[in-house]
């Protein structure tokens, strides 16, 4: 589990991409600084696993399913990544609840400047669109963030100055994309909603024998 709160921006050093999946391997000196083989690691709010690593650098692999769904199908030596790994019992939740498991990822439309701040807007899939709330949160690579405004196929958020100097947000331009993960608890709701209508429907289907035998004549 993470909580959307970047600790480090790397640099993708190597990939090495085999059979619809790949190997990755990053720098990230904050990172590794007290990871261990297994350990978790959020690339771009990616989930991923250290399958070896130095002092400065670790590497994982990356499955087919990942490549699919974020973009992490784009990976380039030189490319800067957020960094988080996973959260430690006791310490604040400073952002929410993160579990590094992408949704699919939304394009940059326009990037607004404010006083203090910047609002970028973003595509939003209509099959995540039930998921997104204004005021909600979500993962925008990784990061933390409450949702400023939404539509039917948009999203925005605004982004305060320490998120565009610490995070890869901050080097975003209209066209690019980001991974996108929403939050977790909207996911079970609307897959409790979804199961409810169903059992609904089928008890509804199952009683209309019964009710329609009860009105016919004797």
């Amino acid at each position: 589990m993470f909580t959307g709160i970047i600790e480090e921006l790397g640099e993708i050093l190597a990939w090495e991409e085999s059979a619809g999946a790949g190997r990755l391997t990053v720098r990230g000196p904050l990172a590794v600084s007290d990871a261990v083989h297994g350990a978790s690691i959020a690339v771009d709010g990616v989930c991923l696993t250290v399958v070896d690593q130095g002092h400065d650098w670790f590497t994982a692999d990356v499955m087919a399913e990942t490549l699919a769904l974020s973009t992490l199908d784009s990976a380039t030596p030189g490319r800067r990544v957020n960094l988080e790994r996973a959260a430690a019992l006791g310490a604040r939740l400073g952002g929410h609840i993160v579990q590094g498991h992408v949704d699919g990822t939304a394009t940059v439309l326009s990037l607004a400047e404010g006083s203090a701040w910047r609002v970028v807007r973003l595509s939003l899939d209509p099959g995540l669109a039930p998921l997104v709330a204004r005021k909600g949160s979500i993962a925008l690579d990784g990061v933390s963030l409450t949702v400023s405004d939404v539509g039917d196929d948009w999203l925005e958020v605004s982004l305060i100055p320490e998120t565009l100097a610490v995070t890869t947000l901050g080097l975003r331009a209209p066209g690019d994309r980001v991974n996108v993960e929403t939050d977790v608890l909207a996911r079970h709701v609307e897959r409790l909603l979804r199961l409810g209508a169903l059992a609904g429907a089928h008890s509804v289907a199952e009683d209309a024998p019964a009710a329609a035998a009860e009105r016919r004549p004797a």
